[in-house]
């Protein structure tokens, strides 16, 4: 390997490791602890170097928010890959999405703003998990080139009801696992029911 592949390797490397503390400092404090000092605390470097990476804590925080819906769409096109039917994609879909949030809490608060502000500007990354959802709601409605307004009321929703558990769930003390587990199959085939009818 060349030097000038190491050097790029290494500064991916680091990139990837201010990354890494980022998340590991707001699993310990919160997102109100981040500071692009304790950055550099936590890699041993100086926060000068963190600038050469990243232009300022805004810049981490989008990163960190491409990043997590790099993994929720990932997670949801495997949900989706398990069935053909488009009523069990729907609900394996939202379960994986329901899974991701509640495993990676801090990530879905910054993706989503609970809490805290978004920090999400529209692109191809953050409208795909919408874009995979609503293909399969479009395909369980009875209706030929339903349209994208329908759609998109369906897939909100969905949302709204997901959302607003996942919420009460990370800003509360929220339900037992087994209610909430209840409540989400219950308002997934609830609202499945709706859109075929």
């Amino acid at each position: 390997m060349g030097s000038k592949e190491r050097i790029l390797r290494q500064k991916e490397e680091t990139r990837s490791n201010i990354l890494i503390a980022a998340r590991e400092i707001v699993k310990e404090e919160g997102w109100q602890g981040l500071s692009m000092r304790k950055i550099a605390d936590k890699i041993e470097y100086t926060a000068p170097i963190i600038y050469e990476y990243f232009s300022n804590k805004e810049a981490i925080l989008q990163e960190l928010t491409c990043k997590g819906f790099g993994i929720l769409t990932k997670d949801l096109e495997a949900a989706k890959a398990e069935s053909d039917d488009p009523a069990v994609q729907l609900e394996g879909m939202w379960l994986a999405y329901w899974n991701f949030a509640l495993k990676n809490k801090e990530m879905y608060q910054l993706m989503y703003g609970v809490e805290m502000t978004c920090c999400a500007q529209r692109n191809t990354e953050t409208d795909a998990p919408y874009t995979l959802i609503a293909n399969v709601i479009a395909k369980l409605m009875d209706q030929e080139n339903p349209k994208p307004e329908v759609i998109k009321q369906k897939y909100f929703t969905f949302f709204s009801v997901i959302h607003g558990l996942i919420s009460i769930n990370i800003v509360g003390n929220g339900l037992s696992d087994e209610i909430n587990k209840q409540i989400l199959k219950d308002a997934i085939s609830g609202i499945v029911r709706y859109i075929k009818e």
